[in-house]
């Protein structure tokens, strides 16, 4: 919880970084004093010098921003000069604290004995400049990688609105024309109930989010909709069965996954005979994959081709929304079922609650 905190906070994150730094620079100088056998009241020299570069460097920030929006070559001019001023002014505060604390009797031969080892501080104080540059352009990669994957998470909904939206009219013209057809049939207590299925079926499909999954059981009921229409377009006609085993009920798939499918058989297998059809949708686990199947008894593979590729608008939306949703884990499979056609789809085994 912290880490994300300071993640999450970049102030927090700078002088949480700050003060970690500079206590270890401490804690380093203070070893090496002692590895070194020098007397206890070093410590308070690493202390005040620690302290002042905590001081010093912070400001640093607000002119590295700067730095930073200029580009390159501003930071690479202006930063050395940065750190050298710097250095200028920490370097005499640890050696003049140390000559007060180590060497009190330790005469200066000459003033500008205090900006010794200048160069080392100045060296100390690059290191510091490296790592908050560092720390920046690894957060500015980051940024940019999560603002492409929204990017590209929102690029995929709306593709799959898109083909959601391709869809439905499709569908509606069916159902809308099929209507049509029971009303001029003198069939009006028939209309008004497909009429009454098509409200609830719609209402269902504008609820559901494109690219929320539902539960197979969820997604059957929703088919029942849908079919709950056709039946009373087709009457006997039209013979349903399911085959679905009770583990794959719980396993997770695009919303609407199977309708389009279905209503493919319903325009090259049931409708264009007289005697209609059979549309079986098969359901199970196999090899930790979900294997889904709709399979009719009508003209198979000649028709299919004769509708684009794979039975036209329907297959092909299914097709590219499995491929957005899933990419090369997912595989759709047309074949001749001999009568008939079957249309099967493996998917990663995806439970839900």
């Amino acid at each position: 919880m912290k880490l994300e905190l300071l993640r999450s906070n970049r102030n927090l994150l700078f002088w949480a970084l700050q003060a970690g730094g500079w206590t270890g620079y401490a804690l380093a100088q203070y070893v090496g004093s002692v590895v070194y056998g020098k007397d206890r009241n070093y410590l308070l020299v690493v202390t005040i010098a620690a302290a002042a570069g905590f001081l010093l460097s912070s400001p640093l920030r607000l002119l590295y921003r700067r730095l930073w929006q200029r580009g390159p070559r501003a930071i690479l001019v202006w930063s050395p000069v940065a750190c050298w001023l710097l250095a200028l002014i920490w370097r005499p505060i640890i050696n003049v604290t140390y000559m007060e604390v180590m060497k009190p009797d330790w005469p200066v031969m000459h003033p500008l004995e205090v900006f010794a080892g200048t160069i080392s501080s100045m060296s100390l104080l690059l290191g510091w400049s490296g790592l908050y540059y560092g720390i920046k352009f690894y957060e500015s990669l980051q940024l940019e990688k999560e603002a492409a994957l929204k990017a590209s998470a929102l690029a995929q909904e709306a593709q799959l609105k898109m083909l959601r939206y391709q869809l439905n009219p499709h569908f509606l013209f069916n159902t809308l024309n099929a209507i049509s057809t029971l009303v001029l049939d003198g069939q009006n207590r028939v209309a008004n109930l497909a009429v009454s299925r098509l409200s609830e079926f719609l209402r269902y499909t504008l609820d559901q989010d494109p690219m929320k999954k539902v539960t197979l059981r969820q997604e059957l009921d929703a088919l029942n909709l849908y079919l709950g229409i056709e039946k009373l377009r087709f009457g006997d006609r039209l013979r349903l069965e399911f085959d679905v085993d009770e583990r794959a009920e719980a396993a997770l798939v695009p919303s609407l996954l199977l309708q389009p499918l279905i209503e493919n058989s319903m325009k090259y297998a049931i409708a264009p005979r007289e005697q209609g059809g059979s549309v079986t949708v098969f359901a199970g686990i196999e090899a930790g994959q979900l294997r889904l199947a709709v399979v009719d008894d009508g003209p198979g593979l000649p028709a299919a081709s004769a509708g684009g590729n794979g039975r036209g608008v329907g297959l092909r939306n299914t097709r590219e929304r499995l491929q957005v949703l899933y990419g090369d884990a997912h595989g759709v499979e047309v074949s001749d079922a001999g009568p008939g056609l079957r249309v099967e789809m493996r998917l990663p085994l995806e439970v839900g609650p």
